[in-house]
């Protein structure tokens, strides 16, 4: 199984099957939250993509914040899982089906990461360069009850500073996270490193096996043709001392 699979619908419902059972194996695990952050890295993206238009507003940054976070969360959630799943791929009992999938599974990873990568460094670039709008006459619901008190006179300039300390703490938390997804990168990369020297173990037992069974063919082929070869000589022999005796028996006859 692997995530285009789970994206694509064929095996959820089996998945959920196996969830209600409380039967969820490891490999399953995985697909579901590489699954699960893909979907959410749409999300992140469409409102990445609405920074420095006329709908940013902080209400927006709220949401771009939240779902920043949600990601983190499940990145780190399923990281630990496929780590999880790729040190049992070291058993000799696991089935190579099930170290093919775990290895193709920490290659949809790696890609769903660099997607995140490349929106959050977007985020940053866009968060940096722009500044939300925020409407005088209406106090974003976002903020905390310290910031929001303040009186009916207080000037344009004060809410311009409230919201650009604001966008400096969004810029810093971006910053932080980007770090945080690059160390799981790298833990990927040795994980994907780890699994291909694996999957080259089991097509190496693959080929000696097919090598083996061709080997045994090609013995079974020669023996056949030896045994046919031996069979024709006895036939020979066989008709050659009927011919002798054949002769002897009028020899001594006449």
């Amino acid at each position: 199984m692997s995530f285009q699979d789970l994206e694509a619908g064929r095996p959820v419902s089996s998945l959920r099957r196996n969830l209600v059972n409380g039967k969820q194996d490891s490999t399953q695990a995985v697909a579901s939250g590489i699954f699960q952050i893909n979907t959410a890295v749409s999300t992140f993206q469409r409102l990445v993509n609405t920074l420095g238009t006329p709908k940013d507003t902080p209400e927006l940054r709220e949401k771009i914040h939240k779902t920043r976070l949600h990601i983190g969360q499940l990145v780190k959630d399923t990281s630990a899982k496929l780590k999880q799943a790729s040190e049992t791929d070291h058993h000799a009992q696991v089935s190579a089906d099930k170290k093919i999938a775990d290895a193709k599974l920490a290659k949809d990873f790696q890609a769903v990461l660099k997607e995140f990568q490349k929106a959050q460094r977007l985020a940053a670039e866009r968060e940096t360069a722009y500044t939300p709008f925020v409407p005088q006459a209406v106090l974003p619901s976002s903020y905390t009850a310290h910031e929001l008190d303040i009186s009916s006179d207080r000037s344009a300039e004060q809410h311009a500073l409230l919201v650009e300390s604001r966008r400096e703490l969004g810029i810093q938390e971006i910053q932080q996270q980007i770090g945080e997804v690059n160390e799981v990168f790298k833990d990927l990369a040795v994980l994907v490193h780890e699994q291909g020297t694996i999957i080259d173990d089991i097509g190496s037992h693959i080929e000696n096996s097919q090598v083996a069974t061709a080997q045994g063919k090609s013995q079974l082929v020669k023996a056949a043709k030896t045994q046919r070869s031996n069979s024709s000589l006895t036939c020979l022999l066989l008709v050659i001392f009927g011919i002798v005796l054949l002769i002897l028996v009028v020899v001594l006859a006449a």
